[in-house]
C-alpha cells in the first residue's frame, strides 16, 4: 500500500508539470492573437484601411473588448465543470473565429469578428490560472504562476517576431492564418492531454456555504483588482506603442522593430518568473508587487525623458519597460486566486482579468489619442503616474 501511495505521488507531481505545460501552451496562443494585434498597426495604417492611430487603436482593443463580456461567465464554469471543459471548447472555437477573421475584409467587420473571437478566448485566461492553482501547493504557486504568466509575454514576442513579416507577404491574412493555426494544434492537445485537478467535490456540485462565502466581504480583493488594473495601463503604453515609436521616431524597419519588442517580451517572460520565485521565498505576493510597481513608475518616467530626445538610450529604455512592466502580472493573479480560495477563484480570476482586460481595451485608443495630441512623452509619463498610483492601491498584507 505504502510503495502504491508512492507511485501516485510521483505520478501526480509529474502530472501537474504537464498541466502546467499545457496551460501555458494554451494562454500562449490566446495571448498571441488578443494581445499581437499592435504589430498589425504598421500594415492598418499604411494598407488597404489607411487607419489613423487612434482608429487602429480601436481594432487593436477590439480582442480584449470580446474577454470583458465573457470572462466572468467562463470562470464561472470552470468553478462548475472544471477547466479540460472550458479551455477545450474556448480555444477551439477561437481558432474557427481568427480562421474567418482571416477571410474578412474592412475595419468594422474586422473588428466585430475581434471582438467574438476574443470573447471565446476568454475562457483560456479563467480556466488556465484555475488549472495552475489546482495543481500547485502554496509553496510552488508563485513560481508556477509566473511560469503561466509567461504566456503573456511569450505570445506577444512570438507576434512580434512573426506577424510584421507576415503580414508585409500576404497582409492581415497570412498573421491570422498562422495564429488559428496554432491555436488549432492547442486546443486538440488540451483534448487529448488535459487532466483537471484533484477535487475535494464532483465537478458540477457547489460547494457548502460555509466554504463558499464571497471572498469580496472586505475590500482586500478589490484592491488587488485595482492595483493589477493600473499597472496595466503602462504594460500596454510599452507594447502597443513601442513599435510603432521606433518606426516613426527612431525610424527602425518594422521587421527590426519588431524583433527588438520581441527581447523585451522576453524579458518580460524572465520577468514574471522571476517575480513568482521571489514571492515564494519571502511568503509574500504583494510586498514585491509593491516595489516593482515602483519601480516600473520610475522607469516609465525614465522613458519619457527619453523619448523627448530619441537616441539609442531610447530603444534601451523601451526594451526595460516591455520587461519591467510585465513582472507584477502573475503576482497579482496568483493573490486574487489564492485569497478567493477553491470555491471562488474560476470567478475571482474573471473579475481580476476583467480589470485588467478593461484597462488594456482602453489603453490603445486613448494613449494613441494622447500621442497624436501632445506625443509620445506625455503616454509614457502618464503611465509613470498610473503605476505610483498602484503602489498607494495595493494592500499592505498577504
Amino acid at each position: 500500500m505504502a510503495a502504491t501511495a508512492r507511485v501516485e505521488v510521483a505520478t501526480a507531481a509529474r502530472r501537474r508539470w504537464l498541466m502546467l505545460a499545457l496551460g501555458i501552451a494554451a494562454q500562449t496562443a490566446a495571448c498571441l492573437f488578443v494581445y499581437g494585434v499592435p504589430y498589425l498597426v504598421p500594415v492598418l495604417r499604411g494598407g488597404a484601411e489607411h487607419l489613423s492611430l487612434a482608429r487602429a487603436g480601436v481594432v487593436v482593443a477590439c480582442p480584449t473588448v470580446g474577454l470583458l463580456f465573457s470572462l466572468v461567465a467562463w470562470g464561472a464554469l470552470a468553478d462548475r465543470y472544471g477547466e479540460r471543459v472550458v479551455l477545450g471548447s474556448g480555444l477551439g472555437l477561437g481558432a474557427v473565429l481568427v480562421l474567418g477573421a482571416a477571410a474578412v475584409h474592412g475595419a468594422v467587420l474586422l473588428g466585430a469578428v475581434f471582438v467574438v473571437a476574443g470573447a471565446a478566448c476568454a475562457s483560456v485566461f479563467s480556466a488556465s490560472g484555475r488549472l495552475v492553482m489546482g495543481w500547485f501547493a502554496v509553496g510552488e504557486r508563485g513560481l508556477a504562476m509566473g511560469l503561466r504568466q509567461t504566456s503573456t509575454p511569450l505570445g506577444l514576442g512570438l507576434a512580434a517576431a512573426t506577424w510584421p513579416p507576415l503580414a508585409a507577404a500576404a497582409g492581415t491574412s497570412g498573421a491570422l492564418l498562422f495564429t488559428a493555426g496554432l491555436m488549432g494544434l492547442v486546443a486538440v492537445l488540451l483534448a487529448l492531454l488535459l487532466v483537471d485537478p484533484p477535487r475535494t467535490e464532483r465537478p458540477g456540485r457547489r460547494e457548502p456555504a460555509a466554504r463558499s462565502g464571497s471572498p469580496y466581504r472586505t475590500p482586500t480583493l478589490w484592491r488587488i483588482h485595482g492595483a493589477g488594473a493600473l499597472l496595466v495601463w503602462p504594460q500596454f503604453t510599452a507594447g502597443a506603442f513601442g513599435l510603432v515609436l521606433l518606426i516613426d521616431v527612431r525610424h527602425w524597419q518594422s521587421t527590426a522593430a519588431g524583433q527588438l519588442m520581441a527581447v523585451g517580451q522576453l524579458l518580460g517572460a524572465g520577468a514574471r518568473v522571476a517575480a513568482g520565485r521571489w514571492s515564494d521565498r519571502v511568503r509574500s505576493r504583494l510586498r514585491p508587487m509593491r516595489q516593482l510597481a515602483a519601480a516600473t513608475a520610475v522607469l516609465m518616467g525614465v522613458t519619457a525623458l527619453c523619448v523627448c530626445r530619441p537616441s539609442v538610450l531610447t530603444d534601451l529604455a523601451l526594451v526595460l519597460a516591455c520587461g519591467l512592466t510585465a513582472s507584477t502580472n502573475g503576482l497579482s493573479f496568483t493573490a486574487t486566486a489564492e485569497l478567493a480560495g477553491p470555491a471562488w477563484a474560476g470567478r475571482a480570476l474573471g473579475v481580476h482579468n476583467t480589470g485588467q482586460n478593461l484597462t488594456a481595451s482602453l489603453t490603445p485608443p486613448l494613449a494613441g489619442a494622447l500621442i497624436g495630441a501632445t506625443g509620445y512623452p506625455w503616454a509614457f509619463a502618464l503611465a509613470a503616474v498610473l503605476a505610483a498610483l498602484a503602489v498607494v492601491v495595493t494592500p499592505g498584507s498577504a
